[in-house]
């Protein structure tokens, strides 16, 4: 006698979609809540290292403020640079040829391996303020947090090799503090490069017009944008 199948693919595929509602979308949508609140402290603490830094500095010629551009960037001011700090709108899996997949926090749990992402990107402060469209910044450096706000960072210089184990790394309001000074740190000791001569040696007559207001050649402290290995120690 054959078994009458009882299982109803319809009712087995909405099941399906009630367990990655509850369970996938509920995930990432708990990740994307907790970071920004992590942005939020963040800023935090900058507006706080800066009033310490106004104590000694005196300059006002120094910069040192911060600019909101909506509830998911600002901008700090910072002598002559900017940094660019951006939340990122989405939560990102680690792909599957990531080794952290292979270390025990990552294998206990796979909810572990879901992130948000902070960016900080590096820009001259005359770039922002003279509104030059076409000069450069870098990509210096992305802040991945997780569900359990373990977190690890791809970056340059230091920032690139201190925060990559995630595994034993939980954000705290000291890290995030000391990973704004150590960005700092690197924007503020690289100066601007002077561009090579054959790179400014065609100017367009609407150029030349609007010299006296802006240039619009493209400035840099660096050409490009690709995250890679130049350290502060080999720049």
């Amino acid at each position: 006698m054959t078994k009458k199948k009882t299982s109803d693919p319809i009712i087995a595929n909405r099941q399906q979609l009630i367990d990655i509602l509850m369970h996938k979308s509920a995930l990432k949508q708990d990740v994307a809540d907790d970071l920004e609140m992590v942005f939020t402290q963040l800023r935090g603490l900058i507006e706080q290292e800066f009033m310490a830094l106004k104590e000694v500095i005196k300059d006002q010629r120094v910069r040192l403020f911060i600019k909101d551009r909506g509830d998911h960037e600002f901008h700090v001011y910072i002598g002559s640079d900017v940094l660019v700090f951006n939340l990122h709108h989405n939560v990102f899996r680690l792909p599957d040829s990531n080794p952290l997949w292979g270390t025990s926090y990552f294998k206990s749990n796979p909810n572990n391996g879901y992130f948000g992402t902070i960016h900080i990107y590096n820009f001259l402060a005359e770039s922002m303020q003279q509104n030059r469209l076409e000069d450069l910044g870098n990509l210096i450096a992305r802040i991945f947090v997780n569900h359990e706000r373990h977190f690890f960072i791809e970056g340059k210089g230091a920032l690139g090799y201190t925060f990559s184990d995630p595994q034993n790394m939980l954000l705290s309001e000291q890290l995030l503090q000391l990973i704004a000074q150590m960005a700092f740190a690197y924007a503020l000791q690289f100066d601007l490069y002077i561009p090579p001569f054959e790179y400014m040696d065609n100017v367009s007559v609407g150029q030349i017009f609007m010299m006296g207001e802006q240039l619009k050649l493209k400035t840099a402290k660096r050409l490009g944008f690709k995250m890679s290995a130049d350290d502060i120690e080999n720049s």
